[in-house]
């Protein structure tokens, strides 16, 4: 039994090695017929590939899959790598945005006190907020600038981004501001570019109302907001924000002055132009002059 074992191991040995041989004499047979450079083997060549390729195109199948999956998979890790080196560097510049956020802020609050170009016809005061005291029922703050300074009741607030709202209360050395947003705050605004005019009504909360717009349809969110000027409450131009359309169907105005962070206030002196009470006074001080060329004109006789 042991010995017909070893005899079937010997002969199946002796037939591999035969067929291997086979093989590889098949192959280099092969080898050199493709090597062949004659028209004849050429002809042959392509009438064999003509007949074999056709045919196996359905076994090719699987593996032209196989190799785009694994095409698709080092993609896919490609991809996902470069989204993970992209996740760090938006972590990065998140990072840096806070910091130049931050930067900007105490650039405006500290430094812009002092930079920004106003009227010719205004000059303002730089304090120091002492406290604030917004609640829901008042939204104000006290500031460490007084009739000492030379502050009036009246005069504009603002942080060096925009307006913070007007001096309502002043003492020896202090002065309270009523901001924007208060309720009882009410100052005349333009919309730019389209000169609207409108009311900016504070309802307590850091997007005041405009109300009584003129013509809605030329409005759209985004566009600046300046006081107005009239009224001589407040002088023109000085930015107070940028228009909103909220979830309530209303426009309101997303203040540029930064109530979060305030520490700072201008305080801008300004003077209104002195009413003319008649228009007959100033076309008496007109006649009065003592311009030869105001004297009546007589025609000669004749």
């Amino acid at each position: 039994m042991a010995g017909n074992k070893d005899h079937d191991l010997e002969f199946g040995r002796s037939i591999r090695r035969v067929m291997l041989g086979l093989t590889l004499f098949f192959l280099f047979l092969i080898f050199l017929f493709w090597r062949i450079d004659n028209p004849r083997a050429e002809q042959f060549r392509i009438a064999l590939l003509d007949r074999v390729i056709p045919n196996i195109e359905w076994a090719m199948v699987p593996i032209a899959r196989v190799s785009r999956i694994v095409n698709d998979f080092q993609s896919y890790g490609r991809i996902y790598e470069q989204n993970q080196e992209l996740r760090r560097e938006l972590q990065r510049m998140k990072a840096w945005r806070e910091a130049a956020i931050q930067l900007e802020q105490e650039k405006a609050q500290l430094l812009d006190l002092n930079k920004v170009k106003l009227p010719p016809k205004l000059s303002f005061i730089s304090g120091v907020v002492l406290t604030d005291s917004g609640s829901p029922f008042r939204q104000s703050a006290l500031i460490n600038l007084g009739k000492r300074d030379g502050v009036i009741d009246g005069w504009a607030a603002m942080d060096g981004l925009g307006l913070l709202g007007r001096i309502s209360g002043v003492g020896e050395n202090s002065a309270r501001v009523i901001f924007l947003t208060d309720n009882n705050s009410r100052i005349p605004v333009t919309i730019k570019p389209s000169d609207q005019k409108a009311i900016l009504s504070g309802d307590n909360t850091l997007l005041p109302i405009l109300d009584f717009i003129d013509n809605t349809d030329l409005i759209q969110p985004g566009d600046r907001i300046v006081t107005s000027g009239d009224g001589g409450v407040f002088p023109p131009d000085i930015l107070v924000g940028q228009a909103v359309f909220t979830s309530d169907n209303k426009f309101r105005t997303r203040l540029a002055a930064d109530y979060n962070r305030l520490e700072f206030m201008r305080i801008i002196r300004h003077s209104s132009g002195t009413a003319i009470a008649a228009s007959e006074l100033l076309i008496g001080d007109l006649l009065s002059t003592d311009d030869p060329s105001t004297e009546p004109v007589t025609e000669p006789d004749g």
